[in-house]
C-alpha cells in the first residue's frame, strides 16, 4: 500500500510542478499565451509546447533519478531555472530580434527555433541531474 501512496503523491506533486512551471513561464512573456493560442497563433503554440515539453523532460528526469520528493523538487527547480535562463540568453544572443514581438506577430520560424531551444536545453540540463 505504501508504494501506491508514494506513486499517487509523486504524480500529484509532478502535476503541480508542471502547472507551476507553465504558469511562471506565462508570467515572463509580455503577452497572454492563452489569448494568442485562442487566436490560433502557431508561433506561440510552438514556443509554448517547447516550454511544456522542456519542463516535462526536466521533471521526468528529476523524478527518475531521485527517490525523495524533496530532491525531485529541488532538481526540478534547478533545471527549471536553466530553462528560464535559456529564454533570456536566447534574447541576448539574438540582438535586433525581439523574440516576444515576433512570437506575437506569428513568426513560425522564431516559434520553432525557440521550441528547439527549450527542448535542447532540457535534454542538456537533464544530463546533469543526479
Amino acid at each position: 500500500m505504501t508504494i501506491v501512496v508514494n506513486i499517487v503523491v509523486s504524480v500529484i506533486v509532478m502535476i503541480i510542478l508542471q502547472l507551476l512551471g507553465m504558469f511562471i513561464f506565462s508570467l515572463i512573456t509580455p503577452f497572454k499565451d492563452m489569448d494568442e493560442l485562442r487566436k490560433g497563433n502557431t508561433a506561440v503554440a510552438l514556443a509554448f509546447g517547447g516550454k511544456f515539453l522542456g519542463t516535462a523532460i526536466i521533471l521526468g528526469i528529476s523524478a527518475y533519478t531521485n527517490t525523495s520528493i524533496w530532491h525531485m523538487m529541488l532538481w526540478f527547480a534547478v533545471g527549471y531555472v536553466c530553462l528560464v535562463a535559456s529564454y533570456w540568453i536566447f534574447e541576448l544572443v539574438t540582438p535586433g530580434l525581439k523574440i516576444s514581438d515576433h512570437l506575437k506577430q506569428g513568426n513560425i520560424a522564431v516559434g520553432a527555433l525557440l521550441c528547439m531551444v527549450f527542448i535542447g536545453t532540457a535534454f542538456a540540463v537533464s544530463s546533469l541531474i543526479i
